[in-house]
């Protein structure tokens, strides 16, 4: 079960409010050396998970993603953009990470690819968890899958494209058994920590959703294949009202994620 949804039993998004902790969402993919992954890993989850939420962030999710060895994809949430800035700023100027950012550093060739997100509505964000995160030594359940969508958009459309998502998309989507976590649009305020670069002048539509693993997933791109109303209908709209392809992501979950199928 992925302990940060909010479903309504038929998987979908619940029509509840959004949890307030993660009322802004960082998407962050990092690109690594090669066979640098396992040790960002092994040293995020042992020291970047708790110390971070300590000071004012929400650690929602940590990722391998199985199409690209090399990267390392996670997600963290904020109450606001001002809290943003100030759990940023005590954060990086702080004991963890002056101790293990030349590790993490080394690790990476690049960290600025970073979508700044917020909920589609107020009912399609994170929900607050409702399991314990896995010790870092602790025994870890099966992780899933989750699926990370991101459709690009033109400008001052996203508001469009979040009715057409919830009118025409997700119904089919969950249909075809997938369970819908969260969407989210382009937060377009200015970024209240700028050392850590956002990419801006972007509009974006991104929905996460979760399987219990890939055969599950497999199985869910066939009924869409299998869809005359997705293939014929809902695919050629989704395609006119996009700029490019969508960016699809296939992650699986490392051990301690929040978030995972």
């Amino acid at each position: 079960m992925a302990v940060m949804t909010d479903r309504d039993g038929a998987g979908g998004i619940r029509r509840e409010a959004s949890d307030t902790g993660t009322a802004v969402v960082e998407l962050r993919r990092y690109r690594l050396h090669p066979g640098k992954r396992e040790t960002l890993i092994d040293l995020f989850d042992r020291e970047f998970v708790e110390t971070q939420e300590a000071v004012g962030m929400r650690v929602i999710g940590q990722f391998r993603d199985l199409d690209a060895p090399n990267d390392f994809v996670w997600l963290r949430g904020f109450a606001d953009m001002q809290s943003r800035a100030a759990a940023l700023q005590t954060f990086y100027a702080g004991p963890v990470w002056a101790t293990h950012k030349d590790v993490a550093n080394g690790t990476m060739i690049n960290s600025d690819n970073v979508l700044l997100l917020r909920p589609a509505t107020p009912q399609t964000g994170f929900a607050a968890p409702t399991e314990e995160r896995p010790r870092p030594a602790g025994p870890h359940g099966q992780p899933g899958l989750i699926v990370a969508t991101i459709c690009y958009l033109a400008p001052r459309t996203d508001g469009a494209f979040a009715t057409f998502f919830e009118e025409t998309l997700q119904p089919l989507l969950r249909q075809a058994s997938a369970t819908v976590l969260a969407a989210f649009v382009t937060e377009k305020g200015p970024n209240t920590f700028p050392r850590l670069p956002v990419r801006e002048g972007e509009t974006v539509f991104a929905w996460l959703s979760s399987f219990p693993g890939l055969p599950a997933y497999e199985s869910h791109l066939a009924a869409l294949a299998r869809s005359d109303e997705w293939v014929r209908k809902a695919l050629p709209e989704m395609d006119r009202r996009t700029w490019r392809p969508n960016e699809v992501s296939r992650l699986m979950p490392t051990g301690r994620s929040l978030l995972h199928g």
